[in-house]
């Protein structure tokens, strides 16, 4: 199998995927649990992705310098602080715990 065929196949899978979506009566989406379901789904993939990102380096599990900016970042969510303030003070920790050589 060559990339292009892959590409292909890959794009036509997603496309039937998508169709079959529509396919779907709009009742059964419209129950409850679907949309809870749904809901958990979204929040589950996400704390996956920024676990991954954080923790991740190729298929090493690596301790650095993101996991106290992201516990910074965390913590002024929590206090309802402004988006660019939590970004900036989690670059700044980041950055100085890299300065200091305490996480590399």
């Amino acid at each position: 199998m060559t990339l292009w065929t892959a590409i292909w196949t890959a794009a036509i899978i997603c496309v039937g995927l998508k169709t079959l979506g529509y396919l779907v009566p709009p009742r059964w989406l419209d129950a409850p649990r679907p949309s809870r379901i749904a809901d958990l789904l979204t929040v589950a993939l996400l704390a996956a992705l920024v676990a991954v990102q954080t923790l991740g380096v190729g298929q090493q599990i690596v301790v650095d310098a993101r996991i106290p900016a992201v516990l910074v970042a965390a913590g002024l969510l929590m206090l309802r602080a402004p988006f660019l303030v939590v970004v900036a003070a989690a670059a700044l920790v980041a950055a100085l715990l890299r300065l200091w050589g305490w996480a590399a």
